[in-house]
């Protein structure tokens, strides 16, 4: 992922077929993030705001690398997806899970307070990313909604008339990251506990095959993120479905 741009402005053709160009200029710089306000989604999970002033701006699906550096010294980085819309100029976002044993995550957890800082640059990785401009499939189980929320936020802020959909598997809805900003566009899943009358059960078939039945004008790019074993069953439910592997994005954690 080594293509560059000589500014960050969304391509309107790829430098490699199926892989946003980035700025290596951009992915190289560190910068000073100020932490400005911290939002719980789940129990175990919570959004991070901060302020970047110099920002160069995302695409929605892109990620950041996180330092933090300790008063001794010791320094721990961290790649995160971004969920926050690209229009929200000098501002980032990030959602967090507090992972059991985990050095950043239980820092931000447990000890960050607004005004803390630490350091990012940024943005990483063109392949997940989404411009808008084509009908886009979105299939993600826990903290891997995350960068799919950046593409369901910019697609609204933007008014756009791109088909998008949005199949997120969780728990139960307790665990249900962003339940309060999920709308129409979005089919939830619930592996554990489920509201009364909504089927309890891994995703599945019915879930997918519906939606590459009847598929928009020009097809489904399909973005799939979360841990290992859910990207496999996730990406073989797609394909048994008749989406072309060659349009089918992944982003895995664990």
């Amino acid at each position: 992922m080594t293509e560059t741009l000589t500014s960050f402005t969304p391509p309107t053709r790829f430098a490699v077929p199926g892989r946003i160009a980035v700025s290596e200029q951009a992915a190289a710089l560190w910068q000073t993030a100020t932490l400005t306000g911290i939002r719980r989604e789940t129990p175990r999970a919570a959004t991070y705001r901060f302020a970047v002033p110099a920002w160069a701006g995302h695409l929605p699906g892109q990620h950041l690398m996180l330092r933090l550096t300790a008063a001794d010294g010791y320094v721990a980085q961290r790649h995160y997806s971004i969920a926050s819309a690209p229009d929200d100029a000098g501002h980032i976002e990030l959602t967090l899970d507090h992972v059991e044993g985990g050095e950043v995550s239980g820092w931000f957890h447990s000890v960050a307070r607004p005004g803390d800082q630490v350091e990012v640059r940024g943005p990483l990785s063109g392949f997940f990313a989404w411009p808008g401009d084509r009908p886009a499939l979105l299939i993600g189980a826990g903290s891997g909604v995350v960068p799919l929320m950046s593409m369901v936020r910019h697609h609204r802020a933007r008014g756009l008339a791109v088909p998008l959909r949005l199949l997120v598997s969780a728990r139960g809805p307790e665990d249900l990251i962003y339940a309060d900003e999920l709308g129409a566009e979005t089919t939830p899943v619930f592996t554990r506990s489920a509201p009364r009358g909504v089927p309890v059960g891994r995703m599945a078939a019915a879930h997918v095959a519906p939606l590459l039945a009847e598929p928009p004008e020009g097809g489904w790019e399909a973005y799939v993120c979360g841990s290992n074993a859910f990207a496999e069953h996730a990406s073989r439910l797609l394909v048994a479905a008749g989406q072309p592997v060659d349009r089918i994005r992944i982003e895995r954690f664990g």
